[in-house]
């Protein structure tokens, strides 16, 4: 089961064919929707199995019609020591069986909520899950890596291939890209951007620390 979590970055950054993927959603897949982006699938007919957040930037009516139309609704009252995202992803983790989970509208305009969207995963409770978790926008398909050796397939629409380093990472390889590594390792984080594939496949390992790697386009 593919669990598709929208939260509330702009639609401008949203992935071209996303429109039409709200519409037409498949039949392994689900909805969850994070603050304003629950109200945006709403909006678009779609039913989330989950809706969670604040809905500070909601109006009355919008928050009454995504607590009709959700199988399930939270509407925290106060921030806590989470963000909507990271609510969501305790609920999905907590209450829905998931093989993956793509989140879209999470890299959007602000900085800080780019930021708190790719470090959350060095948290203890979101860690474990790393590996099932996927950011997706118009230009980067973001996918988080635990130690070990990994071969990641090149998506047709992108050209550059970034491996970042989100904390100390310990014998970085990289085998087969552009740019190769052998066995480096880096004390704090770093973004290894503007690598390329060399062919449709790329392998790498490290053994331990936290890699993502972004693959992106123009």
């Amino acid at each position: 089961m593919i669990v598709n979590l929208l939260v509330g970055g702009p639609v401008s950054d949203w992935p071209d064919d996303l429109a039409d993927h709200l519409r037409q959603a498949a039949d392994d897949e689900v909805w969850v929707g994070a603050d304003y982006g629950a109200v945006r699938l709403v909006k678009y007919g779609v039913k989330p199995v989950l809706a969670v957040g604040d809905f500070d930037s909601s109006t009355a009516e919008e928050i009454q019609l995504v607590k009709e139309k959700a199988t399930k609704s939270v509407i925290r009252p106060k921030k806590e020591d989470v963000t909507d995202t990271m609510l969501a992803l305790r609920y999905i983790i907590q209450e829905l069986q998931f093989d993956k989970i793509v989140i879209y509208g999470a890299t959007g305009a602000r900085l800080d909520q780019l930021l708190s969207n790719l470090f959350f995963v060095l948290m203890p409770e979101f860690k474990p899950y790393c590996e099932q978790i996927e950011l997706v926008d118009k230009w980067n398909t973001v996918k988080f890596h635990l130690p070990g050796t990994h071969r990641l397939a090149k998506l047709s629409t992108t050209r550059y291939l970034a491996f970042v380093c989100l904390n100390a990472v310990a014998d970085l390889h990289l085998y087969d890209a552009k740019y190769q590594l052998d066995g480096v390792d880096f004390a704090e984080p770093i973004s290894l951007s503007s690598n390329e594939f060399v062919g449709n496949t790329t392998n790498f390992s490290f053994q331990s620390g936290v890699v993502c790697t972004i693959q992106c386009h123009d």
